[in-house]
């Protein structure tokens, strides 16, 4: 049986996602699981969902005699990969982080570098809803005290419209947010 066979089994069986499999030159075998996404309910990965599948794949891998020198499963993280149309269904109106295969090739109104690859932006469907898109802007982030003049324009919003097919990488991008640093809201 083939690893990733073994692996999606035994996963899906516990009731899990598997996200990602990764095999390291150094025998590591690195296994990420997330909960099945139903709409309305977002659970989280602990310590001990990580512990109950690493112990029933090191019985699946035994068994057929798959060789590793050290197991490690673990949640997606706050940088989780985006992979498949129910991860960017999931996480529509996130802030996410996608590199393309090839470069745009036209700029937008000489607004976009025509070069550019990486984008950080919002995800969300495009005009026809059955595509997807990305919006950013490129003007950076006002800091918390940071005074902001009444009469600057804001640079316009960019979007981009993609395809699956059309990625090289797509993950969530990775937001921190400290308790009481956040900028104080204005009336």
């Amino acid at each position: 049986m083939a690893l990733q066979q073994i692996v999606q089994e035994t996963v899906t069986g516990l009731g899990y996602d598997l996200v990602d499999i990764d095999r390291t030159a150094g025998g590591l075998l690195r296994i990420t699981i997330d909960w099945p996404w139903q709409p309305g309910s977002e659970l989280f990965i602990n310590v001990e969902d990580c512990e109950k599948v690493n112990r029933q794949l090191q019985f699946a891998l035994e068994v057929d005699g798959v060789t590793y020198n050290r197991l490690e499963v673990s949640s997606p993280g706050i940088d989780r990969p985006l992979r498949h149309a129910q991860d960017f269904e999931r996480f529509v109106g996130s802030l996410i982080d996608i590199t393309l295969k090839l470069p745009m090739g036209t700029d937008a109104a000489g607004m976009v570098n025509p070069s550019r690859k990486k984008f950080r932006g919002t995800l969300e469907r495009d005009a026809t809803g059955q595509g997807w898109q990305i919006v950013w802007s490129d003007e950076p982030p006002v800091k918390p005290g940071q005074k902001v003049s009444k009469k600057r324009v804001p640079l316009p919003l960019n979007a981009l419209g993609f395809t699956l097919e059309e990625l090289r990488e797509a993950r969530l991008a990775p937001v921190v947010d400290f308790k009481g640093r956040k900028p104080k809201e204005t009336a």
